[in-house]
């Protein structure tokens, strides 16, 4: 009679934990309820969320109808559900037991900030401030100050960070991001200044560099950016000043409104390189990786003049009446198209 009441109970204890599992299977494999036309959702959790306060979560967010599937779930399987704080993106499609998984094994979304080459140091500290996943830190700093905080020994950290894009978790720390992109600067110029030509006006790296910025900002044309190296060099060479309109540029900070007079160029700053002999003091833009090798091993040519095609592109020249002709061309291209 006895061995009859256990296989009993045993079929009772069976049957009820066979329809318990189907009803947490039912719910946890229920897709998670979304707005119609939407691809995908963030969730940031919060430090020491439990599984309660994350059912929750999702019960107030409109996801699930009703938590109690999920909070037990947690209760009896706690190994399966030690979530983990972080913003996650969420699919439409995701169901309650992908978003958990998603979670338990701390797959945060990666975020992405980008430093464009060209730009300046000013343009990535707003790239950074603008970014509403990246922590702030750097909100009354001045750009002294932010050179201090990475390393840097210059007041100036003009063209001393890489730019790239620079993946991230949210709440990542601004002043973080600048010091990858200084490093991966640093270590591509390190990396570049060994593998250098040898016969070069150079006495450092940074020297390179401020080339390199300022070939960055001549032409975005990279099979040209050798050649363009080549006639700065060749000046260099021969002590003639750079005369580069970027330089210029650079040098009147925001009093430049787009167009450069001959009071600008003049005007003795330290950027005018019209008025300067050798290299200005600092790099005057971010520098990508093919205008730092250009500028460490440029082309082997004798020009020493280049002006604009009007189509991002250049007329080279070896003497200055072969420049003043191309020149003269260049205009009247230009008095054509307007």
């Amino acid at each position: 009679m006895i061995k009859k009441i256990i296989i009993l109970l045993s079929i009772i204890t069976l049957f009820i934990v066979s329809i318990l599992y189907w009803q947490f299977s039912q719910a946890l494999n229920t897709k998670l309820l979304f707005e119609e036309g939407k691809q995908s959702y963030f969730l940031t959790i919060k430090p020491g969320s439990s599984i309660s306060a994350f059912s929750k979560q999702l019960e107030r967010e409109g996801w699930i109808k009703d938590r109690f599937w999920l909070r037990n779930y947690g209760r009896l399987f706690p190994q399966q559900a030690n979530i983990k704080a972080g913003t996650y993106q969420v699919d439409t499609n995701s169901s309650v037991l992908a978003l958990l998984n998603q979670v338990v094994q701390g797959k945060e979304h990666q975020f992405n900030v980008t430093f464009i080459e060209g730009t300046r140091f000013t343009d990535a500290l707003k790239a950074l401030k603008e970014h509403p996943y990246i922590h702030h830190s750097l909100t009354t700093d001045t750009v002294v100050e932010i050179a201090e905080k990475l390393g840097i020994t210059n007041d100036n950290p003009e063209g001393l960070i890489f730019p790239d894009t620079y993946a991230f978790t949210a709440g990542t720390l601004d002043i973080t991001l600048l010091k990858r992109a200084y490093v991966k600067m640093q270590n591509h110029l390190t990396t570049l200044w060994q593998q250098r030509n040898f016969d070069l006006p150079y006495e450092t790296p940074y020297q390179a560099l401020i080339m390199a910025s300022i070939i960055e900002k001549e032409t975005s044309h990279v099979p040209e950016q050798t050649l363009i190296s080549a006639v700065f060099v060749n000046r260099l060479n021969k002590n003639m000043r750079l005369q580069t309109d970027p330089t210029v540029i650079y040098g009147l900070g925001e009093r430049y409104q787009g167009d450069i007079t001959r009071a600008h160029l003049r005007e003795k700053t330290a950027y005018n390189t019209y008025r300067i002999n050798g290299l200005p003091p600092t790099p005057i833009a971010m520098v990508g990786l093919s205008a730092l090798k250009a500028a460490l091993n440029p082309q082997e040519s004798d020009y020493l003049y280049f002006v604009s095609q009007g189509n991002g592109q250049h007329t080279f020249s070896r003497t200055l009446k072969e420049h003043n002709i191309a020149v003269q061309a260049y205009l009247a291209g230009q008095a054509r198209n307007k």
